[in-house]
């Protein structure tokens, strides 16, 4: 105890606390600058961005990770200076990377496929996509989460895992698209006749490209129709408005053209018991030698709401 002392009094207070002062404020002043250089640097970067032209996704991204590297950057540059080892430090980062890696495998899948997202780009802002079973436009992509608002102006987070593990569908990929409306009808009608209506009321609408031509298709004799396929080429932004304003047009100038679009039937027959048949009929009961009544056939059809893709069944 008395040594320690002794080697307490040989120590000079003045000149520890100016040198280990002098480490402080030199740390001080290095976190001030750094990161308001970590701050401002990827404002500059972003505005080069804008300049090229880059995509907004990807300049987000990479707006993110030049921040996060000069933040890390300035911290290790301050610790080294206040004296740690860097080589100290760096070895528990990567200690700690490998813990932290190990408890978040999720989290870091998310990353993964975030970064796959952002390079490969199958979506940019503003598509409208099929992603993970959910339909919408694409708000933003982020490092863990995708934010999607459907077309019902409801936002849908994903997690981008989930992205990248299912098939995407972009519809705004391509600048356009085809409109096919299914259409049946008796098969009493006649197909060429049918077929010019068809043509003529796509040919009738503004939206309607010329290039290609659109065509009428027979894709299936159904059980209660002949099923025809109406299509149409549209630029992609009027894809949703002129397939409404189609489907319109072919129930009115079809039924102007006295073509039937049929409706499901069914006929049933019943065959009666002999007893319930006489009762139904009010008939007598046969005597022994006279002939039988026979059983009687009730007919009867039934009448639904027609669907798109209905139409009358045949009489078995």
């Amino acid at each position: 105890m008395t040594e320690l002392f002794e080697r307490a009094r040989g120590i000079d207070g003045v000149s520890l606390l100016t040198a280990w002062g002098e480490r402080i404020l030199g740390v001080l002043v290095i976190l001030a600058i750094g990161l308001w250089l970590a701050q401002r640097l990827p404002r500059l970067v972003d505005r080069v961005f804008t300049r090229a032209r880059l995509d907004a996704m990807f300049a987000r991204f990479l707006h993110n990770l030049l921040r996060a590297a000069l933040t890390v950057l300035v911290w290790v540059a301050a610790l080294d200076y206040l004296g740690v080892p860097s080589t100290s430090l760096f070895a528990i980062i990567g200690a700690a990377g490998i813990a932290i890696g190990l408890a978040l495998r999720d989290s870091l899948a998310n990353i993964a496929a975030g970064v796959m997202l952002i390079t490969l780009r199958p979506f940019r802002n503003g598509d409208a996509v099929e992603i993970a079973g959910q339909q919408g436009e694409v708000e933003q992509v982020g490092i863990f989460l995708t934010t999607l608002r459907t077309f019902s102006n409801h936002q849908v987070t994903l997690p981008n895992r989930q992205i990248t593990d299912a098939p995407i569908i972009n519809f705004t990929a391509r600048t356009t698209r085809r409109i096919e409306i299914p259409v049946g009808i008796g098969y009493d009608c006649n197909i060429a006749e049918a077929r010019a209506v068809l043509l003529a009321v796509a040919g009738s609408h503004p939206n309607v490209l010329k290039q290609p031509a659109s065509d009428v298709v027979v894709s299936a004799l159904g059980d209660n129709s002949v099923d025809l396929i109406l299509r149409a080429w549209v630029a992609t932004a009027d894809f949703a408005s002129t397939r409404s304003d189609l489907v319109e047009a072919v129930h009115r100038e079809t039924a102007k053209a006295g073509i039937g679009i049929p409706f499901p039937q069914r006929d049933i027959h019943l065959k009666l018991p002999e007893g319930l048949s006489l009762s139904l009929t009010g008939a007598q009961r046969p005597t022994s030698g006279s002939t039988p009544h026979p059983a009687i056939d009730v007919s009867q059809a039934g009448r639904s709401a027609q669907s798109p893709d209905s139409g009358p069944m045949k009489p078995r």
